[in-house]
């Protein structure tokens, strides 16, 4: 009797299952198609961001060794134009091969520049970080003392790896403007900071027991 009860309900669960198949039959078809052109399209854009990314590379390099002193206009001008695809390898390293060569003279141009980095190119929060203090020194013998704390505030005020550089810039920025008190207070900073980058904490220490003495 046992035995024909379990034949009984395995053939109702399978009849079960089967109507389940029978009435939901276009159901699943359009899940499984759903499916199929979701793993297509992800597999096509991760296809089109290496072809992008290589793209970008090979006329990152085209571009720089391809450099001289007649092309600058032209070498600057494909530069930005990669610095605006917010690529979060080479648009930072466009920058900074316009900065070290010196092919863009405009200050406001290059902080512009800076600030399609910052706030609008997807980067490892470090990295952005980064970028931020290259702004600080960048601007740092022309800005005055509320800019050059606005530009590294998110730097003091965080964790980043990059605040005891932040610091000692801000401290030499006014031990060079002859606030002596204001640069102790910032070397001080360095000293009491738990992850300071060591050879910083070292030149902190130098120019306060050299020239910040008492």
């Amino acid at each position: 009797m046992d035995e024909d009860f379990s034949i009984i309900n395995t053939n109702t669960r399978n009849e079960k299952i089967k109507n389940f198949f029978v009435n939901n039959k276009s159901k699943l078809i359009s899940v499984i198609l759903v499916l199929i052109i979701i793993i297509i399209c992800v597999f096509s854009y991760d296809k089109y961001l290496a072809n992008n990314k290589k793209e970008i590379s090979d006329k990152f390099n085209s571009i720089t060794i391809d450099y001289s002193e007649k092309t600058k206009d032209q070498t600057s001008n494909s530069l930005i134009e990669i610095i605006n695809e917010k690529d979060p390898t080479y648009s930072p390293l466009s920058l900074y091969f316009i900065i070290d060569n010196n092919l863009i003279s405009d200050q406001s141009k290059i902080n512009s520049l800076f600030d399609l980095l910052i706030k609008d190119t997807s980067l490892d929060s470090e990295i952005k970080n980064l970028i931020i203090y290259k702004k600080a020194l960048y601007n740092a013998d022309t800005a005055q003392e509320s800019h050059l704390l606005n530009i590294l505030n998110p730097l003091i005020n965080s964790k980043s790896v990059w605040k005891s550089h932040s610091l000692y810039l801000m401290a030499e920025y006014f031990y060079a403007n002859n606030q002596n008190q204001k640069a102790k207070e910032f070397f001080n900073q360095i000293l009491t900071l738990e992850n300071s980058n060591l050879d910083i904490r070292l030149q902190a220490e130098k120019r306060l027991n050299r020239d910040l003495s008492e």
